[in-house]
């Protein structure tokens, strides 16, 4: 391992859960009834004698997932026991892997460029759900519900490449990105967690582990906060020690839970019940060719297209918008294209709490006002006024601007009409910006645009305006 160099060494274990329809080993499936222990069998209860069947599906989606990552892919995919006796595992073992992962050096790209090492990719079955009715702490009993026990889980563990609370935030948010763009994760339903390692050099990179960190935030309040409590404590002349702690939301802090183990602890064996299955180059292939263009690649793309990368992005980070971006450029000026999907359009989503993929908006809806607004048949301010119609229920924009009489007022004289009007009933208006006051010019150009209810382009008016004051 490199030397440490940096004040702040942060590594991440990430458990995201699969999409696939049923578990790792049984046919149960992932979702449905929340009644607890309704969704289980004596494979997922891990009765004596049941036998696991491997789900191919699941294997595919974590292959998906190494190649997203560029990992070097193990030939063989093999399963180990990880011993452990805690009643979130009823067999007292947790089917996962240990010797050989599935995808092992791989990298993930930061939004700023920087590459973090990816040292494994594994997959592995998600233990039972344990419920302390009285909080983690203080709970005198603990609830077991196996319903998502046995749910397939690819685990993503980072080199200790972080330095920052906000670098392991910004590295949640691009794995989920590329989850979401290989469809192998429910965003809206699924689980994924993380655990984070960090250290502090005051301490001679002593590290402390925090489990089941849940949401970008989080993440970043949970290390923050565990970063200020380690240099607190070197300050006061106390040793930190090897440990897992646990992250309280509600209160915003850490709170120790056990001595640290050690992988060796758990006491890994080759599980006999589930045989080396070959992973072979037909097979990568044939899962390559229905990989989609990631958001990297999207990224590089739109940026060529003359798309601002701020823009680009933003675009190329939500799959949905990316798709529909592109449709629309295909007819649109892509500058035009991307100022308002990445503006407008999220500007509007974001005001009625929709997501894209909800919203019955189209491309073709998008490309039929843009073309408008290209061809300055309306104006940006009527166009905004129809993109927040449109999102609520869409409807045909040719027909509806012409219906509502909406097009552009671009005849000169008709301009120059309602400027005259303008100046003449606003004299001190007009005193007031001779005497050096710009915003009394805004004015003069508002009211102009109230009386062509905004179907004016305001340079024009403020071109007509000036000449005429002058």
């Amino acid at each position: 391992m490199k030397p440490f160099t940096s004040d702040v060494v942060i590594g991440i274990e990430c458990h995201a859960e699969l999409s696939a329809k049923t578990k790792l080993f049984c046919g149960c499936p992932t979702k449905g009834s929340e009644e607890p222990n309704s969704r289980t069998c004596e494979i997922c209860l891990g009765m004596p004698g049941s036998k696991p069947v491997l789900n191919k599906k699941a294997v595919e989606f974590a292959l998906k997932l190494c190649l997203a990552l560029n990992c070097e892919i193990s030939p063989e995919l093999i399963f180990s026991r990880k011993s452990y006796f805690y009643p979130d595992m009823a067999k007292n073992y947790q089917i996962s892997q240990y010797e050989i992962p599935l995808g092992r050096n791989g990298k993930l790209r930061l939004k700023d460029g920087k590459e973090i090492g990816i040292t494994r990719v594994h997959m592995e079955e998600d233990p039972a759900s344990l419920v302390h009715p009285a909080g983690l702490k203080d709970s005198q009993y603990v609830l077991v519900d196996y319903n998502r026990s046995g749910n397939p889980l690819a685990e993503i563990v980072t080199e200790p490449d972080l330095e920052s609370a906000d670098e392991a935030r910004n590295f949640m948010k691009q794995l989920i990105t590329v989850l979401n763009y290989l469809e192998i994760f429910d965003i809206n339903s699924g689980i994924i967690k993380a655990d984070a390692n960090i250290s502090i050099r005051e301490s001679g990179y002593t590290r402390v582990e925090i489990k089941n960190i849940t949401g970008f935030k989080e993440i970043e309040r949970a290390l923050s906060y565990e970063i200020s409590r380690q240099k607190q404590e070197v300050r006061a002349g106390k040793a930190i020690h090897q440990e897992t702690r646990s992250w309280d939301s509600e209160r915003g802090i850490t709170f120790s839970l056990r001595k640290k183990e050690t992988e060796e602890d758990y006491g890994y064996i080759i599980d006999a019940d589930l045989t080396a299955i070959d992973i072979s180059e037909n097979w990568l292939k044939e899962i390559k060719r229905h990989m989609p263009e990631l958001a990297q690649d999207k990224l590089k793309k739109f940026v060529g297209m003359g798309v601002k990368k701020d823009d680009a992005e933003i675009i190329a980070a939500d799959k949905f918008l990316a798709a529909m971006f592109e449709k629309v450029a295909e007819e649109i000026d892509p500058v035009l294209a991307a100022k308002w999907l990445r503006r407008e359009l999220l500007r509007v989503l974001n005001y009625s709490k929709k997501e894209l993929h909800e919203a019955e908006i189209t491309e073709k809806h998008m490309i039929q006002l843009l073309r408008l607004v290209e061809s300055r048949k309306i104006t940006d301010n009527v166009a905004s006024k129809i993109l927040e119609k449109l999102v609520e229920k869409p409807f045909d924009v040719k027909e509806y601007v012409k219906k509502e009489k909406l097009g552009a007022v671009s005849d000169a004289s008709e301009l120059e009409k309602y400027c005259k009007e303008a100046i003449e009933e606003n004299p001190k208006a007009v005193e007031d910006y001779k005497k050096g006051e710009a915003k009394a010019l805004n004015f003069i150009v508002g009211k102009i645009m109230q009386k062509t209810k905004g179907k004016a382009a305001p340079k024009e008016v403020n071109e007509i305006v000036l000449r005429m004051i002058k």
